[in-house]
């Protein structure tokens, strides 16, 4: 059974399959046959405890014993409190609810499976193999204390509660694992807990109190959403958004890296990171809807930080806690079929003039939300000295491809720099940003209007970009100006395929074959139909976007129209934000 639960429950499945429970700190990617495919310790972009989906060790397996099942699962109403669900051969059903314990530590998870035989009798079966990182050792020394199951290994301690008759057995490598199998009569239930901590075990593993404080945490951070056009995905959204904020504010982009968007492309990155623009999108979406201010709030302070700490010289992406990002290096794992795994990414060593801007446009919002911080006020007028003094020169753009005088950065930087002269500014600030704005508009428009009337990507870049559809919807310009509407209708007929909007075209290849749809840009084209006043397509572009998501219900960066796929990275948090923002303003 070791070997089975092992290697073959571990092995790498479509993305479409996962689900994801998180605490803010760190996150699991749950596979349909019940194993723990992702999970890195003590941070995001710690090194993996969990790593078979990107063919490395460590497992921690829980599912029906052998036979014929099939899977399903389901996320409960507020927060990620994931249901895997099988239906076995002989018609019994069995559940395993599984949550990461909040409140988080940033030093300590505890993992929470509670598994409950729905319909007659079940046997399970489980299977815990913990490592501490690439070629580093797996558990040592498992041993019975008390009703706890003990182990060590790489600095961390480990406790499982809830697996007394396990038995330590030896894996395919020659390490230690544990082993479990249990019976289940219909309508019980057993617990299983764990907790890793580094510098020894503590806290009480009372599994109904873990269980009352999680659920109560994701009660409060969590609305109901009601007041949206799609309720149950505007929830999941706020999850997600939830769960990949860490408690210093910094929100994850995704919370996996290397996950390919094209195989053998050396298109697969690392998204363990926070970036700015991403927090910008994120907070606004909350914003906008009004929900529990934690992530708003959150959201302002470390945009505000990175500002004030950078100014200029800010980068596009940090680590949750605010430092620097790593270079891009290999991980010494196999990596997801068809892309090298990676840690670090290069983005940490770029500039983003529209970082500037979407940080002006996020704290613009947090004040007309009666969030007008000295330290808000302080970093928009840092925010805006920055690109008075940067927006002449190239730089790397939303896409991250190459520097340029991106025609989306700049108009981002006007709209941004209006919205601050309204709600952050004294007279002289608000004359001086106003007077910036109309010159970047002045100069851009002078630079990079296609000869039809629409905007190209940038002087020498005549092409449509998705990412043109996003300054108008903040500002800087009116809804009816022209240059908006040839813009909206440029990506209607040059980059929508099945209803699925693709970023730009790369060379001269149709559509679908260099990269995926980017699901981002469905929900930009649904906000730009809306404010065009078209509520048809607005609709129409949103229910197609977001039919475009795993079983469980998340997003990842691409959707494959041909192969019916997600690639990249998952769950996307900007994606999960924008869904947000668009099933709010679709709602009015």
């Amino acid at each position: 059974m070791l070997d089975d639960l092992g290697a073959k429950d571990s092995r790498p499945k479509a993305l479409r399959d996962y689900a994801l429970i998180a605490d803010g700190e760190r996150g699991v990617l749950v596979g349909p046959h019940g194993e723990y495919a992702w999970m890195c310790f003590p941070a995001w972009d710690s090194p993996p405890v969990f790593a078979g989906l990107l063919g490395g060790g460590g497992a921690y397996v829980v599912q029906p014993a052998p036979g014929r099942w099939v899977w399903g699962g389901y996320y409960e109403d507020r927060g990620l409190i994931w249901h895997s669900r099988w239906v076995t051969g002989g018609g019994a059903i069995l559940e395993c609810r599984e949550a990461l314990a909040r409140p988080a530590e940033p030093d300590r998870v505890v993992i929470l499976r509670t598994c409950r035989a729905v319909r007659g009798r079940s046997r399970v079966r489980a299977l815990l193999d913990v490592r501490t990182g690439p070629g580093a050792p797996r558990m040592r020394d498992p041993r019975r204390d008390g009703p706890d199951w003990t182990a060590g290994g790489g600095g961390a301690s480990l406790r499982w509660r809830g697996a007394e008759e396990a038995a330590v057995r030896e894996g395919a490598d020659g390490g230690p694992a544990l082993e479990l199998a249990f019976d289940l009569d219909e309508g019980e239930t057993r617990d299983l807990v764990l907790e890793i901590a580094e510098g020894g075990a503590r806290g009480p593993l009372d599994a109904a109190g873990l269980w009352e404080a999680t659920e109560r945490d994701w009660r409060g951070a969590v609305p109901d959403c009601r007041d949206t056009i799609a309720p149950r995905d505007a929830r999941l959204a706020y999850s997600v958004l939830t769960g990949l904020t860490s408690s210093g504010g910094g929100m994850v982009a995704a919370a996996t890296t290397a996950l390919p968007e094209r195989s053998n492309e050396g298109r697969n990155f690392d998204y363990r990171y926070a970036w700015i623009r991403d927090q910008c999108f994120a907070g606004r979406a909350v914003a906008l809807h009004g929900g529990p201010p934690r992530l708003l709030r959150d959201a302002v302070e470390f945009v505000s930080a990175r500002v004030l700490a950078d100014g200029e010289r800010l980068k596009p992406a940090y680590t949750v806690t605010g430092g620097p990002v790593p270079a891009e290096s290999t991980s010494g794992l196999p990596g997801y079929p068809g892309a090298q795994a990676v840690f670090g990414n290069k983005a940490g060593e770029q500039f983003q003039l529209d970082a500037l801007g979407e940080a002006l446009l996020l704290l613009s919002a947090a004040a007309e939300h009666d969030r007008r911080d000295p330290e808000a006020v302080e970093a928009a007028r840092v925010a805006a000295g920055a690109v008075a003094r940067r927006w002449t020169a190239p730089e790397a753009g939303i896409w991250e491809i190459h520097d340029d005088l991106w025609t989306h950065s700049r108009l981002t930087c006007v709209a941004g720099l209006r919205q601050a002269a309204r709600t952050l500014a004294g007279r002289a600030d608000a004359g001086r940003w106003t007077a910036l704005a109309d010159a970047i508009l002045a100069e851009t428009s002078r630079t990079s209007l296609a000869p039809e009337g629409r905007w190209r990507r940038a002087p020498g870049d005549d092409r449509v970009d998705a990412a043109l559809l996003i300054p108008p919807l903040r500002g800087a310009l009116p809804s009816d100006d022209p240059r908006t509407a040839a813009t909206l209708r440029a990506v209607r007929e040059d980059l929508v395929d099945e209803g699925f909007v693709y970023r730009y075209r790369v060379g001269d290849e149709p559509l679908g074959v260099a990269e995926g749809a980017f699901i981002l840009c469905g929900f930009f084209l649904a906000l730009a139909e809306e404010r065009q006043g078209d509520t048809a397509r607005a609709l129409a572009a949103f229910e197609r976007t977001r039919s475009g998501c795993a079983t469980s219900g998340l997003f990842s960066e691409e959707y494959d129209v041909r192969q019916r796929q997600l690639r990249g990275n998952m769950p996307q948090a900007f994606v999960h934000a924008l869904l947000l923002e668009a099933a709010s303003r679709l709602a009015a």
